[in-house]
């Protein structure tokens, strides 16, 4: 998974605990268009940062284990709430490792042996570890998991992470169980036995809802890109950035200058009409978010003077920015 949504659901928390999301984005490297409406797609490499931002802003050492719980039940991706609607605990844990790439992009595996499950995570795109605040947010969303599914005050059997303990941090206490500090890797360890736990929140009828819908996203998004959408999204990450180059965009995927080339002309397009697609698209987004100006907009798009980006608009859409964004206000306006 290569753009991971960004966690709306998160922002009332944050400001109920003090702390800004807007800053929050800011400090992460996030684009204005981004933090000035809260919404948007990130890289692997931006959500780490948006994570060690978190950890930097937080009130406490053990804000991240209260973070799961924070948030309703309701409010939840699609592929948790399915999660949470399992048959026991093993189903859950099933659900929630398979249709977890779909928001948020670990891999989560889940390994019975010797009378123990072990579930540990792993997210392939982002080199050199994680930071402790993200681990300690999916560590504890599992356990609400099983908590809210099974009604119980669910304890795993010990907790593993491959950190030094920090002064004031609450984990014994949270997961009521042994926390081994500077282990090997990161691991949540529970009894086999747990897995067997029946949900309370079982719902037959939602899971048939959900499952299909949620296996044909999980199918599409495993399906294999052409090139030419790879390079579109590098593209989007590189405009702001300014000048673009073929070569650095080849190199970014992991392709020669000419290869890469004669792949984009075998799917019958060029890279300069690549560039172009991809700010039109962009443009679109950014001139519907109505706190962003005009020339920021430009800028993101990776224009130096803003009358060309004008220019390319007006070719596109046959209208200015402006009038394009009065039009689109209006129809908002004029829609039920």
């Amino acid at each position: 998974m290569e753009q991971i949504k960004i966690p709306v659901a998160l922002w009332p928390v944050l400001r109920e605990a003090g702390i800004d999301p807007a800053v929050v984005l800011r400090r992460a490297g996030f684009s204005p268009a981004v933090w000035a409406s809260g919404e948007g797609m990130a890289t692997p490499e931006q959500i780490v940062r948006f994570w060690a931002a978190m950890d930097e802003l937080a009130p406490d050492p053990a804000f991240a284990l209260r973070l799961s719980r924070a948030i309703p039940p309701e409010k939840h991706h699609p592929a948790s709430i399915a999660a949470q609607h399992a048959r026991d605990f093993r189903d859950g844990l099933t659900r929630f490792a398979r249709y977890k790439l779909l928001c948020c992009g670990e891999e989560i595996g889940v390994e019975e042996r010797e009378g123990e499950c072990r579930v540990s995570f792993e997210w392939p795109q982002i080199p050199g570890p994680l930071p402790p605040f993200f681990i300690d947010v999916v560590f504890s969303s599992t356990l609400e998991l099983g908590r809210r599914g099974t009604r119980r005050e669910l304890h795993p059997l010990r907790v593993e992470l491959a950190r030094s303990r920090v002064a004031g941090s609450h984990h014994e206490s949270y997961y009521g169980c042994p926390v081994r500090w500077n282990a090997g890797r990161n691991l949540l360890v529970f009894r086999a036995a747990d897995l067997d736990l029946p949900f309370a929140t079982y719902n037959a009828e939602l899971l048939a809802m959900l499952g299909p819908r949620l296996e044909e996203e999980l199918a599409r998004r495993q399906t294999v890109r052409t090139v030419s959408e790879k390079v579109k999204w590098v593209i989007a990450r590189s405009l702001e950035k300014g000048r673009l180059d073929i070569a650095d965009i080849a190199r970014e995927i992991g392709l020669g200058s000419r290869t890469l080339q004669r792949r984009i002309a075998g799917e019958g397009t060029t890279f300069r009409r690549l560039v172009d697609e991809t700010r039109r698209e962009l443009a679109r987004h950014y001139l519907g978010q109505p706190s962003l100006a005009l020339g920021e907009a430009a800028f993101l798009l990776g224009y130096e003077d803003p009358n060309s980006f004008f220019r390319a608009f007006s070719r596109w859409e046959g209208r200015t920015p402006g009038a394009w964004r009065a039009s689109r206000k209006g129809r908002r306006v004029a829609s039920p």
